[in-house]
């Protein structure tokens, strides 16, 4: 933090007494040096335009990095202290706690169950709603559109004791089918909003000849359309994934035991008012981010491909 303030510093008392700005205070420039000063401001403007980019985008970096930094060095270090000098000492005991226990492998194998539940229930229920609102015109079809959009609107923690009450005269508390319909409520308007999107921008030209080639409309859609959505189907399956993985509201409100904990749920848990196992809780979340990174990575390497594997053949 200190370099942060001594450098910009000293490298501005540098430039101040370097000659080319002593000699242009002093008006002692001659013709033939102003035009030489000219030419060499209009060729470095560009190199420190990209410089001051470079430097603005470093500091932003290093703000995104500091709390991973942070969390890395509590939990590869002994004892369970928020603060101390970084790098100190490092230890391992955090980790082999968290994965030698019996609790982070039954929090995992929930969050898992559910997560991908939530996915594929999402993914079937709004890929064809999202067409269906995309090329069918019908009786409701504004208002449904609508009523989606004003669903995003409200918090959804007005909606929690309704749920709670739902599922439990349904028998769904601390189930993971009760955490699986719950998600895909929630996440479904937003899926089908993303998902009429990308329907919109397929040409219907497309389909017509596929039609008018013998294809039926159920033919059309799963050789037509969904090869060529597979880039908008995954962004849905990893958002609807995500939703399900991080969420802590709903899961801490709708399970009330240990065994159907999910992640977030479970490490929480680690952090109560009689104790604090800060190493344990860093090193957990480290281990939880791990699947969530490379999930991303998947997906991006599939979105990539998907972009340039539709195509028409002519």
């Amino acid at each position: 933090m200190q370099a942060w303030l001594i450098i910009p510093g000293s490298m501005s008392l540098i430039w101040l007494s370097s000659k080319p700005v002593t000699v242009w205070t002093s008006r002692e420039l001659s013709t033939s040096a102003i035009e030489y000063g000219l030419l060499r401001n209009f060729t470095l403007t560009k190199n420190h335009n990209k410089l001051s980019t470079h430097i603005i985008l470093i500091h932003f970096v290093a703000i995104a990095l500091l709390p991973l930094i942070w969390i890395f060095d509590i939990a590869v270090s002994p004892g369970n202290a928020l603060g101390g000098n970084f790098g100190d000492s490092f230890s391992g005991e955090h980790f082999s706690k968290i994965l030698s226990g019996d609790s982070f492998w039954t929090w995992m194998f929930n969050s898992l169950v559910v997560s991908i539940g939530t996915c594929l229930l999402g993914l079937v229920i709004a890929i064809p709603a999202g067409y269906a609102f995309s090329r069918y015109k019908f009786s409701g079809r504004d208002v449904s559109m609508f009523s989606f959009l004003l669903v995003q609107m409200f918090p959804g923690i007005i909606i929690l004791v309704p749920y709670f009450l739902v599922m439990k005269s349904l028998g769904l508390l601390n189930s993971h089918l009760g955490l699986i319909l719950a998600y895909c409520v929630t996440a479904l308007p937003l899926c089908v909003w993303m998902l009429k999107g990308f329907f919109d921008t397929i040409p219907r030209e497309l389909e017509e000849a596929a039609v008018l080639d013998g294809c039926n409309q159920f033919q059309v859609f799963t050789k037509v359309v969904l090869p060529l959505s597979l880039p908008a189907v995954a962004v849905t399956a990893l958002f609807s994934f995500l939703a399900a993985w991080n969420e802590f509201l709903l899961a801490l409100t709708f399970n009330t035991s240990n065994d159907m904990y999910t992640l977030p749920v479970g490490l929480a848990s680690l952090i109560s008012s009689t104790g604090q196992a800060w190493g344990d809780f860093a090193a957990a979340s480290i281990l939880v981010s791990l699947p969530v990174a490379l999930l991303f990575l998947f997906f991006q390497k599939f979105l990539i491909e998907g972009l340039s594997a539709g195509g028409v053949k002519g």
